[in-house]
């Protein structure tokens, strides 16, 4: 079934996991990875490029169990797999893994990621929005001034962006982007919450944050992420020359 729906090429998501689950902690800690499909050499066993981050190779540790998702055309597919072995093959560094669980269609599409350079605009919440949001409730004053940042991914659950200025973990924020090309992009101001933040290699100021939506509308959701396949899939076509 690997090969029935897995391609070299495809994006995967590697998580550490502990006794089938995820630790708090390691979450907490950001012991996700994000990679692509190598090779698929059997249907058990596949080779990972190994991931990277701030331009420099994370090795990840063999002889351990990680959840692996996988974003195809298909869909999001799902298993767990041991890591057996790090070794180079044609210039690459790979990662070998052999499943131990099914392959099985997992409905998260609001996770994939799209790696993109798109202006954004944030702030924090005000006191009042933070209890606007709390009930649930659609107020947010749009005329306060806004941060200026670049959206380095995007997805239906979350955005990744940097900026020279400084949020904190836990934070609620406005922000606001623009997708679509064309005469009429769709403007879309969103509520995030702050999960994860990291400073950028050899720029001074300059943070990375990772933080997912809130309250997000299920039509806005729907919309990106509709937005992102079909920009993944006008990539595809361009790397092939069509």
């Amino acid at each position: 079934m690997l090969s029935e729906y897995v391609v070299p090429g495809n994006k995967i998501e590697i998580r550490t996991v502990s006794q089938g689950e995820y630790i708090e902690e390691v979450e907490k800690k950001r012991k996700v990875y994000y990679s692509q499909v190598f090779d698929v050499l059997s249907e058990e066993r596949l080779e990972v490029l190994l991931p990277m981050e701030k331009s420099r190779l994370i090795s990840l540790p063999v002889n351990m169990e990680y959840d692996l998702y996988f974003f195809t055309e298909a869909g999001l597919f799902r298993c767990n797999a041991n890591a057996l072995d790090v070794y180079k093959s044609n210039n690459n560094f790979v990662l070998l893994f052999e499943t131990i669980s099914e392959l099985k269609k997992f409905q998260r599409r609001e996770y994939y990621r799209l790696d993109c350079a798109v202006e954004m605009y944030s702030r924090l919440l005000e006191r009042e929005e933070i209890s606007a949001v709390v009930r649930n409730d659609d107020f947010l004053a749009k005329e306060l001034p806004l941060k200026k940042g670049v959206a380095v991914d995007i997805s239906g659950g979350g955005i990744r962006f940097v900026g020279n200025y400084t949020y904190e973990r836990g934070d609620l924020i406005y922000c606001r982007y623009n997708l679509g090309g064309g005469e009429r992009p769709k403007t879309y101001t969103l509520v995030a919450k702050i999960l994860f933040i990291s400073d950028v290699e050899d720029k001074k100021d300059v943070r990375e944050y990772r933080a997912q939506y809130i309250n997000m509308d299920t039509t806005e959701r729907e919309e990106i992420i509709r937005f992102i396949f079909e920009e993944e899939r006008k990539r595809r076509k361009r790397r092939k020359g069509l």
